[in-house]
């Protein structure tokens, strides 16, 4: 992409799965959120709607403010600058979830984990047990796909410090709840990377329909959890260690953990 000194794309200007145009509602505040967010007929309104979304100003001034500095290795490129949307498999059989997009990663190239260093972990093991078609995903259109797998977080806007605000979930919590319920018809496994991820898929999870095991089992890395959908659909939650810089350069999760965890979900899956 050009060099551009605008804090955010604007939608409908020609960016790569750009899923929104000049028309898409904008939600300004938590209860637009809720009102936004329910009236979505599809999956793509959701796409589209919470990739506008101007709810959290705390979030909107980082991303965009990220996104005209830019780091120096991006200096030259265009930054998406504003809420990253899920993607991948319209109809998936497994759901992947995060906490939140990286300044540099998804909020420079408008796709989730696409562009970071957690991506490259992520996608290079997606690959290996068969679930992505490439073993790299760099930027938006860079021919990646998803094999019967969406990727989504639980924030869509990256954070200061990786590090939402409690408010800040909650207001962004009504996105991920639809976008789980559009998709739980197909849905068998959902992986949570992380602990934060794991917190923040229980309410959307519980609003989609399941039902909520009592106490909340923790987080832990290949912990599973059955959860009893509706109609008969259950789910199993299934943890797994984040591919973040910190744990992969400890040693904390491997390529051999990763694999096992994705192996599993396929199983799960299918």
């Amino acid at each position: 992409m050009s060099m551009s000194n605008r804090p955010f794309v604007p939608p409908g200007t020609g960016w790569p799965g750009d899923p929104a145009g000049p028309d898409t509602p904008v939600a300004r505040d938590a209860a637009e959120v809720v009102r936004l967010a329910a009236s979505a007929p599809d999956l793509a309104a959701v796409e589209a709607r919470e990739s506008v979304c101007r709810a959290c100003d705390r979030l909107v001034a980082w991303r965009e403010k990220v996104a005209v500095e830019r780091r120096r290795a991006f200096a030259d490129e265009e930054y998406w600058g504003r809420p990253v949307p899920g993607w991948g498999a319209a109809e998936p059989t497994i759901l992947i979830s995060g906490l939140a997009p990286a300044a540099h990663g998804g909020n420079r190239t408008g796709r989730i984990f696409t562009g970071d260093r957690s991506g490259d972990w992520l996608f290079a093991s997606l690959y290996r047990v068969g679930l992505a078609a490439q073993p790299t995903s760099v930027r938006a259109d860079d021919g990646q796909e998803l094999l019967g797998v969406r990727v989504v977080a639980a924030v869509r806007c990256a954070p200061p410090d990786n590090k939402p605000t409690p408010d800040e979930r909650r207001a962004c919590l009504p996105w991920l709840a639809r976008e789980v319920a559009q998709v739980a018809p197909s849905v068998r496994c959902v992986v949570a990377l992380g602990g934060f991820a794991w917190q923040g898929v229980w309410p959307a999870l519980k609003e989609a329909g399941y039902a909520m095991p009592r106490p909340r089992p923790p987080f832990g890395h290949g912990r599973e959890v059955l959860l009893p959908g509706p109609d008969g659909r259950d789910v199993t939650l299934l943890g797994c260690y984040h591919p973040s810089q910190q744990n992969t350069f400890t040693g904390r999760v491997t390529e051999d953990m990763l694999d096992a965890v994705f192996t599993r979900a396929r199983a799960l899956a299918s």
